[in-house]
């Protein structure tokens, strides 16, 4: 461990690396980003659900492949109907959080595209995370942050396959 004196955080149950530690500290952290998503779309007078398309369209492209959402992608990812997806967009829209913008190539697609001026609202929402975050990851070597970053890649990637096995 690197720079901190802080005291490791004491991992639940007999077994610290076991299924049911990782369980219960995913669960710690999905709870507080879901106390938080929920504090933002009460401020922004949005559904719980928008907040979820609002952090989808965000994070649409992570590795800058030019893979940007659209509303077909939206309603799979977070099983909406059509109809559940474009009144959430609307919504989106109207709070001036996201845009539809048509694709060059074909008028037809429709890219949700995130508005400049939400990144504020949405970094000062989630401010207090991120420094928790960067000060949790200032406690591990670079080592270490590739196996866990690693980790969380694999774990998100069992879930979009197991979603697919499902539908």
């Amino acid at each position: 461990m690197s720079g901190s004196s802080t005291p490791p955080v004491p991992l639940p149950g007999d077994d610290p690396t076991g299924l049911k530690s990782f369980a219960v500290l995913l669960r710690r952290m999905n709870g507080e980003f879901n106390r938080v998503a929920r504090e933002f779309a009460q401020a922004q007078g949005l559904h719980p659900t928008d907040v979820q398309a609002l952090v989808a369209v965000l994070d649409a492209d992570p590795d800058g492949t030019g893979e940007l959402m659209t509303p077909g992608r939206l309603s799979g990812q977070l099983n909406l109907t059509s109809g559940a997806v474009t009144a959430c967009v609307d919504r989106l829209e109207r709070a001036g959080h996201i845009r539809r913008v048509r694709a060059a190539d074909d008028r037809r697609v429709v890219h949700l595209c995130f508005a400049e001026a939400a990144r504020g609202l949405i970094r000062d929402c989630f401010r207090p995370l991120a420094r928790g975050t960067d000060l949790a990851r200032g406690r591990f070597t670079p080592e270490e942050l590739t196996v866990i970053v690693r980790f969380l890649a694999e774990t998100n990637r069992e879930r979009v396959l197991s979603r697919r096995d499902r539908g």
